[in-house]
């Protein structure tokens, strides 16, 4: 089986909040793959750097985060690309326009389901989405 991680993991596992516990738990005992997205990536990248604007991190602290990041994901994590067909994927899960889910979330979950791979999230109202479109969630 294969886990695919969102944004929400991999902020949680990578700075210190209200979730690290528990992802930290969800990687140690998760399946053998773990898939990465470079859309996932940039999120964290994003999230981090918002950090560093509002004071919340310092610079060096954030090029940690980074590095500590970057050596994990060579170590224990399979990367996967964003495909053109993930966007199409998203798009049409919006327009069904009973989900719950914002253009991100729509996105995780099409990458997700391309690989074939249960979706990790913190998120219980994408996670109610990807259900709802088929996709198992791999319990965070």
């Amino acid at each position: 089986m294969q886990a695919y991680l969102d944004s929400s993991v991999l902020v949680s596992l990578f700075t210190n909040d209200t979730m690290t516990v528990r992802a930290e738990q969800f990687v140690s005992r998760a399946p053998p793959v773990l898939l990465v997205s470079d859309f996932a990536a940039a999120e964290l990248a994003s999230v981090i750097a918002r950090r560093v604007r509002t004071g919340e991190l310092t610079t060096t602290e954030a090029k940690n985060i980074f590095r500590r990041f970057d050596a994990w994901k060579r170590a224990r994590a399979q990367h996967i690309e964003t495909e053109s067909a993930d966007v199409t994927a998203a798009e049409a899960f919006l327009r069904q326009l009973n989900l719950t889910l914002f253009a991100p979330d729509a996105l995780h979950i099409a990458i997700a389901k391309r690989a074939g791979a249960a979706l990790a999230t913190f998120d219980t109202k994408m996670a109610v989405s990807a259900q709802n479109l088929g996709l198992d969630l791999a319990t965070a």
